[in-house]
């Protein structure tokens, strides 16, 4: 199976470094597993810049993540399926995060910080912002109904994919997507 990814990826980043194919299919073809919910976009779709809040309590926007993909993941402290996916979204972080990537979550809805920052303390995650989104305003305008949902961002701010429910985003296929992402360029 990994040298399978292995030559996905490899054809990936290649199809990608050539600006005449579609960097999509390519990616489409490291979907495995729960990555297979992963949806791309025929076109990126620019992301609102709507306030959400930090856990400094300052206001923070999405294009302060300009410059780097971003898997962007919505969640809340009474979502199950979140608490089950939260652990691989901070593997991801811990293995690929760099200056050209990282992963956001932003808890939506009703989630006070000591109810977050316990949620995380009982997971063992210490390395994902605790961003939160209190009145939905991104969460809605980012067309989020239910949770968790998980987006894929270029560096300017353009949603290129979206997965509803929740996934192992420390699999083989989602590193190899975020590694084609980021080292290939595709898509950003």
């Amino acid at each position: 199976m990994k040298r399978l990814l292995g030559f996905v990826l490899y054809m990936a980043l290649a199809l990608g470094a050539n600006p005449g194919l579609a960097d999509t299919a390519a990616l489409e073809a490291l979907r495995a597993g729960d990555m297979r919910k992963l949806m791309f976009h025929a076109a990126p779709k620019p992301a609102p810049l709507t306030e959400y809040e930090r856990a400094d309590g300052t206001p923070g926007t999405l294009a302060d993540y300009r410059g780097q993909h971003v898997v962007l993941n919505f969640w809340a402290t009474w979502c199950a399926p979140c608490r089950a996916e939260m652990p691989t979204l901070a593997n991801l972080q811990t293995e690929l995060g760099n200056e050209a990537f990282s992963v956001v979550t932003v808890a939506t809805g009703r989630n006070p910080p000591p109810a977050m920052r316990k949620f995380f303390d009982e997971i063992g995650v210490t390395n994902l912002p605790l961003h939160r989104d209190p009145r939905s305003a991104l969460a809605r305008e980012m067309g989020v109904f239910g949770l968790p949902v998980t987006m894929i961002l270029d560096p300017d701010g353009n949603e290129l994919a979206r997965l509803t429910g929740d996934a192992d985003w420390d699999s083989e296929s989602a590193k190899a997507i975020v590694r084609a992402l980021i080292e290939g360029g595709a898509g950003g």
